[in-house]
C-alpha cells in the first residue's frame, strides 16, 4: 500500500462514526507515521518512522487475515457451518 493510498483511505474515515478494527486502527497509525515522516529533516528519524509505518501495515494485514479466519479452529469463517 503506497503512502497516498494511505492518506486518501485516512481522509475517507475521518467523517464515519462508529467503532474502528484493529486494522483500522494500526492503518490509522502508519498513515501518522508517514505523515511524521514527511515532516522530519533527520534521516535517522525518518528511517524509523518509515520502518514503523510499515511494521504497521503488518499489522494490519494480519488483523484482515484474522478477521478472515476462525483462529481457534483455524478454518475460514466463509467456511464454518453455524448452527
Amino acid at each position: 500500500m503506497s503512502k497516498d493510498t494511505l492518506v486518501c483511505w485516512v481522509g475517507q474515515i475521518q467523517g464515519e462514526t462508529g467503532d474502528m478494527t484493529p486494522r483500522d486502527i494500526y492503518l490509522m497509525r502508519a498513515a501518522e507515521l508517514t505523515a511524521k515522516l514527511d515532516g522530519e529533516s533527520d534521516l535517522a528519524l525518518k528511517v524509523e518512522f518509515d520502518n514503523l509505518a510499515r511494521a504497521y501495515l503488518r499489522l494490519a494485514e494480519q488483523a484482515e487475515r484474522n478477521d478472515q479466519t476462525d483462529i481457534a479452529l483455524g478454518i475460514s469463517n466463509k467456511d464454518r457451518k453455524y448452527p
